[in-house]
């Protein structure tokens, strides 16, 4: 077998280079520059006199040592999942819907859809706050009018779980669109021929589901599902504009204890630390979606 001359080999890693290179210094250096900032002291006097300041692992010592951490670290998690599951499950149910009703309707549902993605976070947000408002809400009247009086001055906002709530349903009221119109487009993949096949069978509904829907779309779940983790990991804006972690710290989450280090505090070591260990932390959530991928690309070869 003749050999391939050399630059004709080296071509395609030629071709990739420019983007890589783009990569490396848009991606890799800023998060090199984060680690490397998690091992100094850099707070608002080192950084203003230019001063590097090496402290070893005494950020992380500070980070993992206090108690509040861990308590905030489970709780971001717990929220993370509650999101992606209300997230996914509603998308594929209003994927599945607009499979099956009538084109009119359709329309107006994606439309819907399309102005609820289009609306800005912190209109959202405001628009959240008046909703569960304790006086003025057109949560708690409604509810005082269907007989629930025990609603009438409620705050939703008194506790930290409630509050959680809250941000949650903002959460997912604002991410489902994406995830509806991906699991939309997946399901037009599927050809009508399977879904005849399997009524002619007698297959139920659930059955058909499972037999023809489900095998269909499962790659776009596990991605959506993948990228729904990403973004409601991180989820700053919505927290901090809803009770500023409040109260008394029981929504603090770890994009928000971030925050609170470095920019509020000027510990900014102490921040970085914060932001390495939840990049460690979502590493060990998608590691399972990481071998699923290479799993499924030696399948391939």
């Amino acid at each position: 077998m003749r050999r391939r001359p050399f630059g004709e080999r080296a071509l395609p890693y030629l071709l990739l280079a420019p983007a890589v290179l783009a990569l490396l210094v848009m991606l890799g250096w800023p998060a090199l520059q984060v680690v490397l900032i998690s091992f100094r002291k850099l707070d608002l006097g080192e950084l203003v006199r230019g001063e590097v300041v090496w402290t070893g692992f005494d950020n992380y010592a500070e980070v993992l040592g206090d108690p509040d951490f861990w308590s905030i670290t489970l709780r971001t998690v717990l929220f993370t999942a509650g999101c992606v599951a209300g997230t996914v499950l509603a998308g594929l149910g209003i994927a599945v819907l607009m499979r099956h009703i009538g084109p009119k309707v359709r329309i107006v549902l994606q439309i819907t859809l399309v102005l609820a993605w289009a609306v800005p976070i912190l209109a959202a947000t405001t628009v959240f706050q008046w909703i569960f408002d304790q006086q003025y809400g057109i949560l708690n009247k409604t509810l005082v009018l269907l007989g629930f009086e025990s609603f009438s001055g409620h705050s939703w906002f008194a506790t930290g779980a409630s509050t959680m709530v809250v941000i949650g349903l903002l959460i997912v009221w604002q991410a489902v669109p994406f995830i509806a119109f991906t699991l939309y487009a997946g399901l037009l993949s599927v050809p009508r021929d399977l879904y005849e096949a399997a009524g002619m069978d007698g297959a139920s509904g659930v059955q058909t589901f499972r037999a023809v829907t489900w095998p269909s779309i499962a790659p776009l779940v596990t991605m959506s599902t993948f990228l729904s983790v990403l973004w409601d990991f991180k989820v700053f804006a919505q927290v901090w504009a809803i009770r500023e972690g409040g109260p008394d710290g029981g929504s603090t989450t770890l994009p928000v204890l971030q925050y609170l280090k470095g920019i509020a505090s000027s510990h900014f070591g102490v921040a970085a630390a914060v932001a390495v260990v939840m990049t460690l932390v979502l590493v060990v959530f998608t590691a399972q979606y990481l071998r699923m991928l290479l799993r499924s690309g030696r399948e391939e070869l």
